[in-house]
């Protein structure tokens, strides 16, 4: 069984190298690139070295209701967060590359860090050093931490939209692609929030 104290450990200890000097690191994540509907979601956090949240982790390791638990400690004890969001609609207009990278560049505007740590994407244009890491939400502490805030906005986003639009099970795929999913889009035509370009082989 994993200890979850040392795994938290080590991805604070990858961040050390960025921490000289009492140099700001902040981490950034994001969630929703490739569901058929609902926002893009990005999250930049800046955490202290000290409480060390044990649990903090890659999003998609932890159960749903953990995840709810770690937020809402992240929302605590975090130094900066900052979210962005694109809309279907613009997802539509620029793409979905194009929207992630806006989605960062809303989350991290008004946070004033050294070295922006981002999980697998590069050339945002912000302030700080930009150190785009490959599965850095399993990677970095701040990335982890990000990737948590992240998904738990947009999963509750995606619940507030089932109760709008039941017919397609929102809370459940979370605007992903599953097979009730797609049927439902099949039956009752797409909602507002559905990406036109993501469910054009659907209709």
């Amino acid at each position: 069984m994993i200890d979850r104290h040392q795994r938290a450990s080590a991805l604070l200890q990858f961040e050390d190298a960025f921490r000289e000097d009492g140099a700001v690191v902040a981490g950034m994540d994001e969630v929703g690139r490739g569901p058929l509907a609902g926002n893009v979601v990005t999250a930049c956090v800046v955490m202290p070295a000290e409480p060390l949240l044990i649990w903090v982790d890659d999003s998609k390791k932890l159960s749903e209701s953990r995840r709810e638990k770690v937020y809402e400690e992240i929302m605590n004890v975090a130094l900066y967060v900052g979210i962005g969001q694109v809309s279907p609609a613009e997802i539509d207009e620029i793409n979905i590359l194009q929207a992630t990278k806006k989605a960062m560049r809303i989350a991290a505007e008004n946070i004033p860090a050294d070295f922006f740590l981002i999980d697998a994407v590069s050339g945002l244009g912000l302030k700080g050093k930009e150190v785009a890491i490959i599965k850095g939400d399993a990677t970095a502490y701040s990335i982890a931490a990000a990737s948590i805030v992240a998904k738990v906005t947009r999963d509750r986003q995606m619940a507030a939209l089932d109760r709008i639009y039941p017919e397609y099970g929102f809370a459940r795929n979370k605007g992903y692609g599953t097979r009730e999913h797609i049927e439902a889009i099949r039956k009752y035509g797409p909602c507002p929030e559905h990406r036109r370009t993501f469910i054009k082989n659907f209709i």
